[in-house]
């Protein structure tokens, strides 16, 4: 099915100068069909362009590309600059834009920044939001498409949404513009769009297909949903890792909108899906207005379908509980998110369980849902406005029983700590520095060694999903994780302050000053002792190695003169030479301005050293002080491996650590290849098990000195294949018997959804150097290892009782409790490292990532 734009621009019709949809045409399913369309009152302006102008053909007939969205919305503002307005808010890693337009009535567009500022005043100044106040005011409906990038019609309705509003002239549309200001982000991933619509426009035929196995229908990996680390850009609004989160988030809170639209794609054989979504499955911190606001909404949504015969659902599936989506951001921040899942054509024609299923159908509910959102949200205004400015005035009040802050230290790694404070404060959550000291319980935090993060402030609802521990649940399944505490995920201490004085508040920090380089002792007369807990230390041996200088590790803590002082430096510390004996190796000179430039940009704590005799312990020369070599990574990736735990790896080793790290197709592994690599991540099954040629030929590189690090399932294949000896523990059976109408939520029941445990580390292994003794890990799979009888290679170990924060069944917790989270050991000359868990997962699990850098480039060490 195709749309022609203009006054056929989608099967809707007005009711009233309140309503832009009243009745439609059915749907028919073939290609090509154009449905005629009828706004009584309505006329499109013709200095306005139809999409068909850019994309050659009209919308529907096929996928537009990324530039084509961003091309036809600034043409539509260049022809009507009175009602739209474009501009770009960041840049996605492959250098595409990422754009929005502001589309308004005039009058309102003559006064945008009036109205913006208007706005923010509802959270940053709720009590002086009157009633007469909101009464004035337009509300903000932000309209976000196909965040994941083979979810295609989102962008494609995106095109006929901004034509309508920038071209339709009547009641109908003035109506709507004069009380709103919408802001349509076309493409959210447009680096997974441009993959999936290269794909399917190259797989494409003269003549469509329905047929399921057809390649246009069936991507290759990685697919178009994920941005260009492989990420999931819809995991990514809290924990703000990749650049596209980023860049909406500053889009975002410039504007603070009161509802936003988040517009997806699901699986074919289903319908229309748009939330309330399943009842029990709601996050406490979301008061329960917001839910009585999304329920009105969805009558807008389902009067609109009615009409035009499209079958929908709510309430069940999706949920609102995870607040790193898009459609359950909102929610914490006083607005009114919404989720919609079409069911996927992902080509121009699709067999379904319905029958065919057109491209243009799918765009069509897209564009109804669209219009149904700005249509409810303008008839709903007031209430809107109201729900936003209260739910800031309900923040600033004390909650009973509840913290009056929390207090960062910045002992240990102080550099997760800054990490962690411009996070909160990309989500505009207020940090402090302290005027004076806290005590809570038996620990003083006192003033330069701490931060406070008061819960008095707008923010706290958001504030306090982020930091708090949770253990009950109204519902046991998630469809996404159900913890996410940012201080475990960080690796940064916190305490909650039952109280905590306005006069101990300082100023508003700057995160850069919350870890300071120190060197101290410069220039070295032997070495330079670069201690182990800051995040930065990977990333400057591989900046050493590069540059030619051997660093060596200590794998016992010594005391040494530094700067006329005695210190005692940990397992862990890097000792930089300052003149190597290698007859390339680089003068002395060369050695110390590196150091200071390291020191400076990876926030280090270093000293100079003036003896290589220790004051304590081994000297620096001693047998325990381990040369490290230069790294040649690569990653496993490709058919068969989990692309955004590839991706994850990708970018820590890449992005964090500044490796040249490979990604290597599964059926590049041989005899041949692996020998050019030291080390290999592998976070999936390979090929042929026992059998496969893959198989032999790892076997062979570990055996004859390289480093296999694997995690999840490819720890797990390692077992099975027998690339390593260790057991797998085996969940409990279960002894009840289940009916069928019970099966399925007893089986989401019993999976572990992200959940927070407790692992004892042995601070003596050099994979856990630079950490602290007890680790929080995340863990969404039930993999546990028994450990491992080899002396030594139990390098995470979980307790007794090891939760810390989420929902974990008995049965997995039965299975997880004293189980090996993390085995090293040798084979023949090579290392085998097996991670339960992902300790980089979605790339914000700050506390754990240092265990993967550890296990590649510290391999010489163990």
């Amino acid at each position: 099915m195709t749309f022609q734009p203009r006054l056929r621009t989608a099967a809707l019709a007005a009711a009233a100068a309140a309503s832009c949809l009243a009745s439609a045409l059915a749907a028919q399913q073939a290609l090509p069909i154009d449905p005629p369309l009828a706004f009584p009152g309505t006329s499109y302006a013709a200095s306005v362009p139809a999409p068909e102008v850019v994309l050659g053909v009209r919308v529907g007939q096929r996928h537009a590309r990324p530039d084509e969205l961003v091309t036809y919305a600034r043409l539509v503002a260049s022809a009507a600059p009175d009602r739209v307005r474009v501009q770009e808010h960041g840049r996605t890693v492959e250098g595409r834009p990422l754009v929005h337009a502001i589309v308004t009535s005039p009058a309102n567009m003559a006064r945008l920044d009036e109205i913006r500022r208007a706005n923010l005043r509802l959270s940053d100044d709720p009590a002086g939001a009157t009633d007469a106040m909101l009464g004035t005011m337009p509300v903000v409906v932000y309209l976000g498409y196909s965040v994941h990038g083979n979810e295609a019609s989102g962008s494609d309705a995106s095109l006929l949404v901004l034509y309508h509003l920038a071209a339709g002239r009547g009641p109908a549309v003035d109506s709507l513009l004069e009380r709103a200001v919408v802001i349509i982000e076309p493409s959210i991933n447009p680096d997974g769009r441009s993959r999936f619509v290269d794909w399917v426009t190259w797989n494409r035929g003269a003549v469509p297909t329905s047929d399921p196995a057809d390649r246009e229908h069936v991507e290759p990996w990685p697919g178009g949903r994920f941005n260009h680390w492989l990420a999931d850009p819809n995991r990514d609004w809290l924990p703000a890792q990749f650049p596209e989160a980023q860049a909406r988030l500053r889009l975002y809170h410039d504007w603070r909108p009161h509802v936003l639209a988040d517009l997806h794609e699901m699986g074919s054989d289903q319908t229309y899906f748009f939330q309330p979504g399943v009842p029990s499955r709601v996050n406490p911190n979301t008061p329960e207005r917001t839910f009585q606001l999304t329920a009105e909404l969805a009558q807008y949504h389902a009067r609109a379908l009615d009409r035009i015969g499209s079958l929908y659902f709510t309430k069940q599936q999706y949920d609102d509980f995870y607040y790193g989506k898009g459609s359950t951001y909102p929610d914490i921040n006083g607005a009114v998110g919404i989720l919609f899942e079409q069911a996927s054509s992902r080509a121009l024609l699709r067999e379904t369980a319905f029958g065919p299923l057109a491209y243009g159908f799918t765009v069509r509910n897209q564009v109804v849902g669209s219009l149904t959102t700005v249509e409810g949200a303008v008839a709903m205004r007031e209430k809107l406005l109201r729900h936003q400015r209260d739910f800031y005035r309900e923040a600033l009040q004390p909650a009973a029983k509840a913290p009056q802050g929390w207090l960062l230290p910045l002992t240990g790694d102080a550099s997760r700590a800054r990490a962690l404070v411009e996070l909160l404060q990309r989500h505009r959550v207020r940090v402090h520095a302290l005027a004076k000291a806290v005590t809570v319980g038996a620990e003083t935090f006192r003033p330069g060694e701490a931060v406070a993060i008061p819960a008095a402030q707008p923010q706290r609802r958001l504030l306090t999903a982020a930091m708090e521990r949770v253990s009950q649940y109204r519902d046991s399944v998630f469809y996404d994780i159900s913890t996410w505490t940012l201080p475990l995920a960080f690796g940064v201490r916190s305490a909650e302050a039952p109280l905590l004085p306005g006069d101990a508040l300082g100023a508003e920090v700057r995160p850069e000053a919350l870890d300071g380089p120190r060197l101290a002792g410069a220039p070295a007369r032997v070495a330079y002792a670069l201690e182990p807990q800051r995040a930065g230390l990977p990333r400057a041996v591989v900046r050493l190695l590069a540059a030619g200088v051997i660093p060596l590790v200590s794998r016992e803590p010594f005391t040494a003169v530094a700067a006329g002082e005695r210190r005692t430096f940990a397992r862990g510390t890097v000792l930089v030479p300052v003149t190597g004996r290698a007859t390339d190796a680089p003068p002395a000179d060369s050695v110390h301005a590196l150091v200071r430039r390291l020191v400076e940009e990876e926030r280090l704590l270093a000293s100079g050293l003036d003896a290589g005799l220790a004051a304590d312990g081994p000297d620096l020369g001693g047998l325990s002080s381990i040369p490290l070599q230069p790294v040649r990574a690569a990653i496993v990736a490709g058919e068969g491996q989990p692309a955004t735990e590839v991706g994850e790896a990708w970018h820590l080793l890449t992005v964090r650590a500044g490796l040249d790290a490979s990604l290597l197709e599964a059926s590049r592994l041989s005899a041949a290849t692996l020998p050019r690599y030291t080390a290999l991540l592998l976070t999936g099954a390979l090929p042929g098990g026992r059998d496969g040629a893959a198989r032999q030929a790892l076997d062979a590189w570990v055996r004859a000195g390289g480093t296999l690090v694997a995690t999840g399932a490819g720890a797990r294949w390692a077992i099975e294949a027998g690339i390593a000896e260790e057991k797998v523990k085996p969940l409990p059976a279960d002894s009840l018997r289940r009916g069928f109408a019970d099966a399925r939520e007893f089986s989401a029941a019993q999976e572990l959804a992200g959940a927070i445990l407790e692992a004892n580390a042995d601070p003596t292994h050099p994979i856990a150097f630079g950490l602290d003794a007890k680790l929080p890990v995340f863990r969404d799979d039930t993999l546990a290892f028994e450990p491992s009888k080899q002396p030594g290679a139990n390098v995470l170990v979980l307790g007794a009782e090891p939760r810390l924060s989420g929902w974990v069944p008995a049965r997995a917790m039965a299975a997880l409790k004293q189980s090996a989270a993390l085995i090293a050991r040798r084979s023949g000359r090579g290392r085998v490292v097996l991670v339960a868990d992902n300790p980089d997962f979605r790339a914000f699990w700050r506390g754990t990532e240092r265990l993967l850098l550890n296990a590649v480039l510290l391999a010489p060490a163990y």
